[in-house]
């Protein structure tokens, strides 16, 4: 479901916002440092509870109020609203979905999916697995229902396991305990997560080959230990230097998604307009996995498409986010490299940000 109306209050140079986006493109124009960006962090504070700019949401407080109210509805018959407040002196967020409150972040990020690419999301190639797993993830979630409680499992049982590592003496029988709990939801994960890639990986293949053909790149999973081993067996034999190290080394935890070119790393083969067709190839199959087997859609944040991507390659990207049916935030400095990229028949709402105001052109 799309938004169709939000309002912003206290979130960074941004003034007051009242805005009414459309279902489909919605285009932010505006100089550097006018609080397009803001607009998209609002957006994403609104779907994630936390910012994708700062790890502290008081930080993204204007330095003038005592809190950021951030408010959206989405259509629907009857529409959804959703509402997340940080006061600065909170130490906690406070999140509201028609009205009720104590809401988890789990279920306000099922209510509004979301999808950003911005310079960051570049992490998905040249950053630390974390980000990889991150967004294989989100993937999972939106369409196994299951996933949530097996995630939530391995992280209590590795949670415990480690901390009975740091003991001085381990209490085996404990520790045979969390290890058998951990083993077994961790199964249950890389069943939902492999199962998950065999669907994901078509379909990447056949977004990117619009974006960018390229010839021999490769997307596997590694679910993070030995794929002919079952992990009580590993987690049992890695007892001593799992100690010394005073963390468990392998599990799901150390799950990655591998893209290669041959025998090397993707990103080590790739120019910078190169990895991010491969990053919004990505992205993009994540949207259209998820129409295609639960029928609903993801909210697009795009911050300065225009950056190092030429026009002819700017256009076929906007040409697929035109084709999901999708609702899509796009920011950028120069209105006519947004405006001119997109076929006739779309429909484009424009908006320019000066000075932290939202105006509608």
């Amino acid at each position: 479901m799309p938004l169709e109306r939000l309002n912003f209050l206290g979130l960074r140079n941004l003034a007051a916002l009242d805005m009414r986006p459309a279902p489909g493109i919605n285009l932010v124009t505006g100089a550097n440092g006018s609080g397009k960006t803001s607009l998209l962090e609002g957006v994403h504070m609104l779907g994630m509870a936390r910012s994708f700019r700062t790890q502290k949401l008081k930080h993204a407080i204007t330095h003038d109020a005592d809190a950021v109210t951030l408010h959206g509805r989405l259509a629907g018959d009857p529409p959804v609203s959703l509402g997340v407040r940080r006061a600065r002196d909170a130490a906690e967020l406070e999140i509201r979905l028609d009205g009720e409150r104590g809401i988890r972040v789990a279920r306000l990020a099922e209510t509004l999916p979301l999808q950003l690419i911005n310079p960051d999301a570049f992490r998905l190639l040249e950053g630390a697995p974390a980000a990889r797993r991150e967004f294989l993830d989100w993937g999972v979630f939106h369409v196994k229902h299951e996933f949530f409680e097996a995630w939530r499992r391995v992280r209590r049982a590795l949670k415990h396991r480690n901390a009975l590592l740091r003991h001085d003496r381990i209490d085996l029988r404990s520790m045979r305990v969390w290890e058998q709990e951990l083993a077994h939801w961790s199964e249950q994960l890389d069943l939902l997560r492999s199962g998950y890639m065999a669907q994901f990986a078509k379909a990447f293949e056949a977004t990117l080959h619009e974006l960018l053909p390229l010839s021999g790149l490769s997307l596997r999973y590694y679910r993070g230990w030995d794929k002919q081993r079952g992990l009580l067996d590993v987690l049992e034999n890695g007892r001593d230097t799992d100690r010394q190290m005073g963390f468990t080394q392998q599990g799901p935890q150390r799950a990655d998604l591998r893209l290669r070119i041959g025998k090397r790393a993707a990103v080590e083969e790739l120019s910078r307009g190169q990895q991010k067709l491969v990053v919004s190839a990505l992205k993009l199959a994540q949207g259209r996995l998820l129409e295609e087997l639960t029928g609903r859609t993801c909210v697009y944040l795009i911050d300065d498409l225009a950056a190092e991507l030429d026009v002819s390659h700017r256009r076929i990207f906007c040409h697929w986010l035109a084709r999901l049916h999708c609702q899509v935030f796009i920011t950028g400095v120069e209105r006519d490299a947004l405006a001119n990229a997109w076929q006739s028949e779309t429909d484009v709402a424009m908006f320019h940000v000066e000075h932290g105001r939202l105006l509608t052109e």
